[in-house]
């Protein structure tokens, strides 16, 4: 999160301290949710394709969509060990259903499951509400002050590396 590579509100989608807004868009082939915090977006294919390879590992996991009437399920492996959802680790299966109670509400029902860190698999609900208007930019290194730290150390080891001779 230094380095605002990932925020743990991706997969499963709940709140966090600001910035809870979702945007879901769908084509005929995806859907896609973009997340306000951090701006990341989920790109989740509805054509029946496998998951990737297992070896292939990401933040907010590999996911795939598909309708169950009118729900939405998604279900997402090859998560990152780094991800560690509640403890959860590279094993978390993440099951998750979207369901439009009427043209302003969403059920959001998911289901985590990893036998390594859990004794059993468990679920939790979210009421998503519409709201007007867009998401806002999330500017994450403002005011951070871990960054400059950050930045110096990486221009130092730049420096050590270019001054190095070539063998």
């Amino acid at each position: 999160m230094e380095r605002c590579l990932w925020f743990n509100n991706v997969a499963p989608m709940i709140s966090t301290a600001y910035n809870n807004n979702y945007e879901i868009v769908q084509t005929p082939d995806f859907i896609g949710i973009d997340v306000e915090m951090v701006h990341q977006m989920r790109r989740i294919p509805l054509d029946g394709s496998p998951h990737i390879a297992g070896s292939a590992r990401f933040w907010a996991g590999d996911s795939r969509g598909r309708w169950d009437g009118d729900t939405l399920v998604i279900d997402t492996t090859n998560f990152r060990a780094e991800t560690a959802f509640r403890g959860a680790d590279e094993n978390l299966h993440l099951t998750e259903r979207l369901t439009r109670i009427d043209p302003d509400t969403i059920r959001y029902q998911f289901t985590v499951d990893d036998q390594t860190a859990f004794t059993r698999p468990w679920t939790g609900e979210v009421i998503f509400v519409k709201s007007e208007g867009p998401l806002f930019e999330y500017a994450c290194h403002e005011g951070n002050e871990g960054m400059s730290g950050i930045l110096a150390g990486a221009r130092t080891e730049e420096k050590k590396a270019v001054a190095r001779p070539r063998k």
